[in-house]
């Protein structure tokens, strides 16, 4: 992952409501939710919602999909995990160095 691909996601996710959202697509896993019951667990207006899944969606955070007449949200774990990665990768890199320089 590129510095500026990191660091657009965690603009796009740092925010309470779009933190909520990402929050609530991880614990549903695969399968996603539907936009209405992810408005009725956060209890928000529809405008609202769509505003912050449309800036999660730009940053490839979340996809949609249409489930008949239901629009479902889910997580793009692979995004997340090499963001995750991404962040941790130098873990403890300077350490070792630290402790020869004492």
């Amino acid at each position: 992952m590129k510095l500026e691909t990191a660091a657009n996601v965690l603009a796009k996710i740092g925010n309470p409501t779009r933190l909520r959202i990402v929050r609530l697509l991880v614990r549903a896993g695969d399968d996603g939710l539907p936009v209405g019951k992810i408005q009725k667990k956060l209890g928000i207006p529809g405008s609202t919602l769509t505003h912050h899944i449309t800036h999660l969606k730009s940053a490839g955070v979340i996809h949609q999909r249409r489930h008949q007449a239901t629009l479902i949200c889910t997580m793009e774990f692979e995004l997340l995990r090499d963001l995750v990665d991404y962040l941790t990768e130098e873990c403890c890199a300077d350490a070792e160095s630290r402790e020869n320089a004492a």
